[in-house]
């Protein structure tokens, strides 16, 4: 194969630069609708939120907003600044509604493919099709059903309960209560997807481990605890890290069900049930705020994103195993 003539390093005609560049060229053409999309839908407004996180920009400082550095920053973990109000009993509550609501889907989801994946069990097809519908019913609509079945005044749930004689429960308007009911209708939207990831997990589990541990004289329980669980949780701990950044910014289980309320009496910019990513959109479409809402944003990223960093690196989920 021939190579230009004083081109002591032999590069061959098939490799030489210029033909790399022109390549180079036609692949960048192809790319550019790509890439002119994403950096217009998805970079820029990301750059744009970064800026007004470091400004005054609201709805009094509309036309002659200012550079304020990171004077938003510090005034969210100020105690005499109104939006430390907001953003410490908010940051609390989305860290226990983000835990708990991923826990509780994982168990439960855990414990039906257990249930299910028992080989003698002839309805067992029956029941993963029925278990499956609250997953494929679009989260929309079972939040807003939700919404009317939890209504204080008129709703079935309360109804029921009547009809035992127990007194109607404020399901949307006690803060308890109120986020109860968002743990409990996350949970029944969310528990179908633990379930098929589990079952997958589940058939993956060698049937001999379980064999060797009767022959040992294990119960069911032991068998549970010491092979379902551990060996479960190794296969599907690649997809519960995304299901807990997922839930830490699950904005509608908690806007379209509650609204985020009911509010606090210590300031109007969030409910007891708002998250972070719900108060940053309140902020920003309630009340104007946008360099408060910018800056609960990014703050917000950063932490999901160390978190994830966190889990990755010390799990060791996503590493290659010989």
């Amino acid at each position: 194969m021939s190579t230009y003539p004083g081109n002591s390093a032999g590069v061959f005609l098939n490799g030489s630069p210029f033909k790399k560049k022109k390549t180079n060229k036609v692949a960048y053409a192809y790319m550019s609708p790509a890439i002119l999309g994403i950096s217009i839908l998805s970079i820029a407004p990301i750059l744009y939120t970064v800026y007004i996180a470091f400004t005054n920009y609201s709805a009094i400082h509309f036309l002659n907003f200012k550079w304020v550095g990171i004077q938003n920053f510090i005034a969210l973990f100020d105690p005499h600044d109104p939006l430390e109000s907001v953003f410490i009993p908010t940051l609390i509550w989305t860290f226990i509604w983000a835990i708990l609501t991923t826990l509780l889907n994982y168990f439960a989801g855990l414990l039906l493919a257990v249930l299910l994946n028992n080989r003698h069990m002839k309805e067992a097809a029956v029941y993963r099709a029925i278990l499956i519908i609250p997953w494929a019913v679009p989260s929309l609509i079972s939040i807003l059903a939700w919404q009317g079945l939890l209504n204080h005044d008129y709703g079935q749930i309360n109804a029921l309960l009547h009809v035992f004689g127990i007194p109607r429960i404020d399901w949307l308007g006690s803060p308890f209560w109120a986020r109860f009911a968002c743990i409990m209708v996350n949970l029944w939207a969310g528990f179908p997807y633990m379930m098929t990831v589990c079952l997958g997990a589940l058939q993956a589990v060698p049937q001999e481990i379980y064999e060797s541990a009767s022959i040992d004289g294990a119960s069911r329980w032991q068998s549970m605890r010491y092979i379902t669980v551990p060996e479960v949780w190794k296969i599907t701990l690649p997809l519960v890290i995304p299901s807990f950044a997922f839930n830490f910014n699950n904005f509608n289980a908690v806007y379209l069900l509650t609204g985020g309320g009911p509010p606090r009496p210590t300031n109007p910019f969030a409910g007891y049930t708002d998250i972070l990513a719900s108060a940053a959109y309140k902020m920003t479409l309630t009340f104007d705020k946008y360099d408060w809402a910018a800056a609960i944003s990014i703050v917000l990223f950063v932490i999901v994103g160390f978190l994830t960093w966190v889990n990755m690196k010390y799990t060791r989920a996503f590493e290659e195993v010989d």
